[in-house]
């Protein structure tokens, strides 16, 4: 369920609220003992903003939000009890966009406080609080586009500062190139570090350098893209099977770091427009490696492609989905091969009039029989319709 209500106080002023809620109930097997294992998660989540233009080239918006997540697995249908992790997440944001003549200027500040607030297994209460700085400018001139940004934060891995810096080109007719450079950091979520018999207390937070280079073509009828990437990260957060810290006797999977490893790859994406008729298409080849043994990381296959079409005809809009990945490995030895898969998703919206319209999707139309992890077979054909309402 989720709603969205946003009152315009004045113009240029706006307060709104919106939430978020979902609850799964999973059933599988999962091939290690237990051949009923259920899977339960209650999702909610609700956020108050404030969104104003103080000056002409001057637009704030203030928002505070809350989300709270309840995870379990259970060996079968009737267990009861706590969850196995909760967690809760209280974030306040300010940001600001300033724009100069043709750049802009956008700058933010961020308090986030996050806890983990029971668990199945053991007395948890851990807090970790996050204060984050950033900006980013952005300008053009004449055929030369620049952008470039900062950011800080604050936490109890200490001050941790990241960037990026991008140049860009434009030909003319439509063509343009690019090239961009930065640096990332992402601490391990509560689950990769205190989840029961998945987390590892000891992981450590996952730093990146990543460039990329791009050329885009842009017509009135064509769009093409060839971007090449490469990012290597030190400490990557992965899921390890089997999990390499014994400590706990424990035997499956695990969240754990990858000393080094390095993404690097090419994506091709183009798309086109035939009357009501749009075709988009997009290809990747990467090679995700693990630097410390040259093996393939775990779980991420070398290859994917995307095809769609979408069709327009009056009020109805008729869309497919053909998505393709190629094989991976369960395992970081790359001995336990998962093979690759083609998914076919249908979905069609009925707009009834400017306020209501009616949608329906398949995902997995084929009922296609797959396995992203070892022994956890993936959902089959799955369907939803709904009615949308907005007014405008």
């Amino acid at each position: 369920m989720h709603g969205r209500v946003g009152v315009l106080l004045a113009p240029g002023h706006e307060a709104g609220v919106q939430f978020l809620h979902s609850r799964l109930r999973a059933q599988y097997d999962s091939g290690a003992g237990s051949f009923d294992t259920n899977n339960r998660q209650d999702l909610n989540s609700a956020s108050l903003h404030m969104s104003n233009r103080f000056l002409p080239n001057w637009q704030s918006t203030v928002q505070l939000a809350r989300s709270e997540d309840k995870l379990g697995s259970f060996a079968n249908a009737t267990a009861s009890g706590t969850s196995q992790i909760d967690t809760r997440q209280d974030e306040l944001t300010w940001q600001n966009t300033i724009t100069l003549g043709t750049d802009r200027l956008q700058l933010l500040a961020a308090h986030r406080k996050e806890a983990v607030e029971a668990s199945a297994t053991r007395a948890l209460g851990r807090e970790r609080i996050t204060n984050s700085y950033a900006a980013a400018y952005a300008l053009r001139r004449a055929r030369h586009l620049f952008d470039v940004s900062a950011r800080q934060d604050r936490s109890d891995y200490g001050a941790r500062n990241t960037g990026a810096a991008g140049y860009g080109y434009d030909f003319g007719g439509g063509l343009r190139a690019s090239a961009s450079v930065g640096t990332s950091f992402r601490a391990p979520t509560f689950n990769e570090l205190y989840y029961p018999g998945y987390g590892v207390e000891s992981n450590q937070p996952e730093r990146g350098r990543n460039a990329e280079l791009g050329l885009r073509y842009d017509s009135s009828l064509v769009q093409l893209d060839a971007t090449w990437f490469r990012n290597r990260l030190t400490d990557m957060i992965v899921t390890a099977t089997p999990c390499p810290d014994q400590r706990d006797g424990r035997t499956g999977s695990c969240a754990y770091n990858v000393a080094s490893a390095t993404l690097e790859g090419v994506t091709l994406a183009g798309g086109t427009r035939i009357g009501a008729l749009n075709l988009r298409a997009s290809l990747d080849w990467q090679d995700p490696q693990d630097e410390g043994t040259g093996k393939r990381l775990a779980r991420r296959a070398g290859k994917h492609a995307n095809f769609s079409a979408a069709y327009r005809a009056g009020s109805l809009d008729l869309g497919a989905e053909w998505v393709l990945s190629g094989e991976r490995f369960d395992d970081a030895a790359n001995l336990r091969r998962l093979g690759g898969y083609g998914l076919l998703n249908l979905y069609a919206t009925w707009r009834i009039n400017a306020d209501f319209s009616l949608l329906a999707r398949v995902n997995n139309a084929a009922d296609k029989s797959y396995e992203l992890a070892r022994n956890y077979g993936s959902g089959g054909r799955s369907w939803f319709a709904g009615l949308r309402y907005g007014i405008r």
